[in-house]
């Protein structure tokens, strides 16, 4: 069977009556969550990120994909939506399409703030929250770091205000990793979210160790290295191992292989094909991979 006819089936799945779906594994109760270390509130451990994928137009034709992703991220169990001004029209499609879908309270609503002053980045979360059609932010994080200091003050203020619930900062690169350390180790924090996959390991070493300690509560963007690790096994059958931890394809294989480590919290995979979130939902049920089937994982894939 292909990867493609499989996840075909999968789709299908998602739109079953409860007592199929049920019966096929996929119920939302069946999903793996993890507790943000600050509040002990429980996470699914895989939420959707919209960088590229959700910045399209108003047209009913381009926002149909994304209607039915959303629909069925919260059916099978998700909540974590991840976004930022800096993502086009992201924030307004996440805003419009669950307010239309009634789904908008029921899900953990994370964006940034991307810009430089305090004026800058209260005018700036405002208009994500009016984007988002929400009165508070689940998540605000600092975009990049940019004006950290600055916005993180600012983002206090809003969090003590109501506006926000929790606090965070991101980066996607290893070269950033330096300051990133710093603002972890001096700054009290509810999230780190940073770059993690088999194609980007740095993460491990000096990022996750960090955040454990300081029991902050890690999302994980890029884990399939913009697409890079489809490109590594392309054309390799799926190993009989995949099966031992209840993974139909590459994607659940890379997306567990980061869960497998205690200090992730939830890997954000950004898509706007429905069967594929049906897929990369998969990843947050069943067993993950230990020590050892994790080691020959990244020997199989490389890099």
């Amino acid at each position: 069977m292909t990867r493609r006819t499989l996840l075909g089936l999968m789709a299908s799945a998602a739109v079953t009556p409860p007592a199929a779906a049920r019966a096929q594994g996929i119920t939302a109760a069946a999903i793996t969550q993890r507790p943000i270390p600050s509040s002990r509130e429980p996470l699914p451990v895989v939420g959707l990120g919209t960088w590229r994928v959700f910045d399209v137009g108003a047209g009913p034709a381009e926002r149909a994909p994304l209607r039915e992703v959303l629909q069925r991220f919260v059916a099978l169990g998700g909540r974590v939506v991840d976004s930022s001004p800096m993502y086009g029209a992201a924030e307004s499609v996440v805003g419009d399409l669950g307010a239309d879908l009634g789904i908008t309270e029921r899900l953990f609503l994370a964006t940034k703030v991307w810009t430089s002053g305090r004026a800058a980045g209260v005018a700036q979360m405002e208009q994500s929250r009016v984007r988002l059609r929400t009165r508070r932010v689940d998540l605000m994080q600092i975009h990049n770091l940019l004006d950290w200091r600055v916005q993180l003050r600012t983002l206090r203020e809003e969090k003590a205000a109501d506006r926000i619930r929790y606090v965070g900062v991101t980066h996607y690169t290893v070269s950033a990793y330096d300051e990133l350390e710093r603002v972890l180790r001096s700054e009290p924090l509810d999230v780190v979210q940073v770059n993690y996959s088999l194609g980007e390991r740095d993460a491990a070493r000096r990022i996750l160790p960090l955040a454990r300690d300081r029991g902050v509560a890690v999302l994980i963007n890029r884990p399939f290295s913009e697409g890079g690790l489809f490109r590594s096994v392309r054309d390799r059958p799926l190993p009989a191992w995949a099966a031992e931890i209840d993974c139909t394809s590459w994607a659940q294989v890379f997306l567990k292989w980061i869960l497998a480590d205690p200090a992730v919290t939830c890997v954000i995979p950004g898509t706007s094909r429905p069967e594929h979130l049906v897929d990369n939902m998969g990843a947050g049920r069943g067993p993950l991979p230990d020590t050892a089937l994790r080691a020959r994982i990244a020997e199989v894939v490389g890099g």
